[in-house]
């Protein structure tokens, strides 16, 4: 996708068809291999210029591409003057949690970070927390 192209809409998202499992071993398995110890990093990043290839304008949007992409159920569940606090459940993330491979959410996580930036138009990071015990993933987006 050029620069100059429009932006991809949240519900062109539907029209896309993948299953989990084929996914999952691209993400997981494939490519931290590829990218290796800088992995995390790349996938943060990776994350954040996604975002700004979509067209965000609300949380409502936000919440929505997270479904769309099989990433889970994003909720906001505290807001504070300089951090928003999110989760996200589904049954494809205790799914991921519960495989036996090595699972992260750098990706996420840096979509997250970028959407709120969009959003908000300040300066954000974000980090993420899996609770493996309750299979929940807890995102703080502060401002910086």
């Amino acid at each position: 996708m050029s620069r100059e192209q429009n932006k991809l809409s949240a519900s062109s998202l539907e029209e896309l068809q993948t299953t989990g499992a084929g996914y999952d071993i691209l993400r997981y398995v494939s490519l931290p291999d590829l990218l290796g110890e800088e992995a995390p990093s790349l996938l943060y990043f990776m994350g954040k210029n996604l975002a700004r290839k979509m067209d965000i304008e609300t949380m409502s949007d936000v919440a929505y591409i997270f479904e769309q992409l099989g990433w889970g159920r994003l909720e906001m569940i505290k807001e504070k003057r300089k951090e928003l606090v999110f989760t996200l459940l589904s049954d494809a993330v205790v799914q991921r949690l519960k495989a036996p491979i090595e699972t992260e959410f750098r990706l996420e996580a840096g979509f997250l970070a970028e959407s709120i930036q969009l959003i908000k138009e300040v300066e954000c990071e974000c980090t993420e927390d899996i609770n493996h015990k309750i299979h929940q993933i807890e995102f703080r987006v502060i401002y910086t």
